[in-house]
């Protein structure tokens, strides 16, 4: 699987990923700290990246733009520390892989995940 990581992001999340085998990528790791959330949209769409965000912004955009890519994980906990952040994560991906591929938001905080599929009418 591939993932973006937005600023809000621990850079050590996608080194976690980088070691599951996945395919993940921060926006400082390649200079694009000031990409707008337009723009980061855009870049994973083309790329096939899943969004990791804490951004609310990202939901409004995904439920304006009426489509079903890409994904977004939009963390909202008190405890953003790589440590809990992970173990919210490594549950969506074990759970929900196909909705992931499929277009889906996900929102996360404390003890709870909300699912919805894309797009959202």
């Amino acid at each position: 699987m591939k993932f973006l990581a937005d600023m809000g992001i621990s850079p050590r999340i996608v080194l976690w990923l980088q070691e599951a085998g996945h395919d993940a990528t921060h926006l400082h790791e390649e200079g694009l700290d000031r990409l707008s959330d337009e723009g980061i949209l855009e870049k994973a769409r083309r790329e096939q990246r899943v969004v990791l965000t804490h951004d609310l912004d990202f939901g409004d955009l995904m439920a304006a733009s009426r489509s079903n890519q890409p994904s977004v994980i939009i963390f909202r906990l008190r405890d953003m520390r790589p440590k809990s952040v992970r173990i919210y994560l490594h549950e969506i991906i074990e759970n929900h892989t196909d909705l992931l591929d499929r277009g889906m938001i996900a929102s996360v905080t404390e003890g709870h995940i909300r699912v919805r599929r894309l797009p959202i009418p």
